[in-house]
């Protein structure tokens, strides 16, 4: 069949990007992102950069959040709002989320944390990293006293009146779209910054990481889920390093994003560059079957463990003297 056929794997992520072009057809080219438009899944992420904090005795109670990517709704930062964070900002480059979606997870969510739930594990959600060693429900950080004050039925009204009217000066959400500028935030406020599979999206990612340490305040860190496969764009997972320049622009043709193709190592530099201190790194390791010679000149000098780095779950703090 045509699906298992190496030439069409090949050719089908070039017509799919010339599809872009096509004004009758662009509309069914990457709809959607894919993994917020459920409750269960921003509640299942939520919770792991949370207990991932926990790990590194980092702030597992950041009051003001910052999220890039939020997607197809803005529910893992409402699920933030939810359990105790005061504010929220959600940065996009395509406005993804709708009012009546954010208003159904929201309910969804309010009643997975009500039944104190389980997290949602690999059984549910097997690509969702990082995995967990244990996802029972966190009460060690999410404490009877903390969810009493969070579930409140005042608050919680608070948080749906944001829902309705984002971007408002009393609003608790903000959500812009697009961002492009560092100043969109005040230097220093933000106690938590996170991001879940987005960092590979993002063209601009020197710039990104400098807005990023311009937000977060002294004592805030980043936590970052980054992927680095090839998102169907090859047969192989690290595939997409053996397109040249011109073959992938054929790929991406008009889309607003899709991969910026930068391996595990240009994210830890650019980081060092930044003024971050590096404080979990943990790699997804995957087999490359790959030889040197086949990816495209750019890529050839990349480095033997980049190319069997297929994710990594990465948080960073402030150095104490930073550039």
């Amino acid at each position: 069949s045509t699906r298992e056929n190496p030439v069409f794997m090949k050719i089908k992520p070039i017509l799919q990007g010339l599809a872009t072009y096509v004004p009758t057809l662009d509309r069914y080219v990457g709809a959607g992102t894919g993994g917020t438009d459920s409750a269960r899944y921003c509640y299942s992420v939520w919770a792991r950069h949370l207990l991932m904090a926990e790990k590194y005795c980092l702030n597992t109670h950041p009051a003001i959040v910052a999220e890039l990517g939020p997607g197809d709704s803005l529910g893992i930062g409402l699920t933030a709002l939810i359990s105790g964070s005061s504010m929220y900002y959600g940065f996009d480059v395509v406005e993804f989320a709708t009012t009546r979606r954010n208003l159904e997870i929201f309910e969804e969510l309010v009643t997975l944390f009500r039944k104190r739930a389980d997290i949602p594990g690999p059984n549910e959600f097997p690509k969702v990293k990082p995995f967990l060693d244990d996802y029972s429900f966190p009460h060690r950080i999410f404490s009877e006293e903390r969810l009493a004050k969070a579930l409140d039925e005042t608050r919680l009204a608070r948080i749906r009146e944001s829902i309705l009217s984002p971007n408002r000066p009393d609003s608790l959400i903000e959500y812009r779209i697009p961002w492009h500028d560092p100043r969109i935030i005040d230097q220093g406020v933000v106690d938590m910054i996170y991001s879940q599979a987005t960092l590979e999206h993002i063209d601009d990612l020197p710039n990104t990481y400098k807005a990023m340490h311009l937000w977060l305040n002294t004592t805030g860190h980043i936590s970052h889920q980054i992927d680095f496969k090839c998102h169907h764009t090859a047969s192989e997972w690290n595939g997409h390093w053996t397109r040249s320049d011109f073959t992938w622009k054929l790929i991406r043709g008009k889309h607003t994003y899709l991969l910026n193709r930068e391996p595990h190592s240009t994210h830890t530099r650019l980081l060092k560059e930044q003024g971050f201190k590096i404080v979990c790194d943990h790699k997804v390791v995957s087999e490359s079957r790959l030889k040197r010679s086949q990816l495209a000149p750019r890529f050839r000098s990349l480095t033997d463990d980049d190319l069997v780095t297929s994710g990594a779950y990465i948080q960073a703090v402030k150095c104490v003297s930073s550039p």
